[in-house]
């Protein structure tokens, strides 16, 4: 696998912050969603996956004196290696192995936050799945990854809301008119005429 230095582009040895920051300018070129449609798509989430391994692992080692190519090819004991097999359990739907996998992990760091939110998504409990993923940007700003879920969230979650009111104020509206009909029916009896006829 890839220097992770040479991934993100960055200098061996750069601080946390100069990682986050070509992160994100990695983030903004490769990000899958602004590929629409395009054949490259498929291209630009698998380089986002690298950028997201690379970052990941820069910054959970950030301490270290320098990189290792055994432990960011086979994972390192900080959960490393344990976050990609969750990663590819919540991929292949299976949620449960997801679970039990990060019950296991002893450090719940940003990742593991996100990786929570992800489970309890696939599982529907949406109010968790939102407090999991909003740790997780709390814990990591600058991952974009994070980000664009919670991101996401709010998007549907204001999205519900709005075909809700919208639904909710068109039977207001129904009713409303109902009622002006008849008003006025009951008016225009009074005045002897008589605006709809039913008997």
């Amino acid at each position: 696998m890839r220097n992770p230095y040479e991934i993100l582009g960055v200098s061996q040895g750069a601080s946390k912050e100069e990682i986050k920051r070509a992160y994100k300018e990695m983030a903004k070129k490769y990000h899958p969603d602004q590929y629409g449609n395009n054949p490259l798509k498929d291209l630009a989430e698998d380089k986002m996956k690298e950028l997201n391994e690379a970052y990941d692992y820069l910054i959970k080692n950030a301490s270290d004196n320098g990189y290792n190519s055994d432990s960011y090819s086979h994972g390192s004991q900080s959960g490393y290696s344990s976050y990609e097999a969750i990663r590819m359990h919540i991929q292949n739907g299976d949620i449960r192995e997801a679970e039990n996998l990060l019950q296991d992990v002893r450090v719940r760091d940003a990742e593991w936050q996100f990786l929570m939110g992800l489970v309890h998504m696939k599982k529907g409990w949406y109010d968790s799945a939102y407090n999991y993923i909003s740790t997780a940007c709390n814990m990591d700003p600058g991952n974009m990854e994070y980000r664009d879920a919670l991101n996401r969230m709010n998007y549907n979650n204001n999205s519900y809301r709005q075909t809700y009111n919208n639904r909710h104020r068109g039977d207001n509206d129904m009713c409303d008119c109902c009622f002006k009909l008849w008003c006025l029916d009951t008016c225009c009896e009074c005045a002897g005429g008589d605006l709809i006829d039913c008997c």
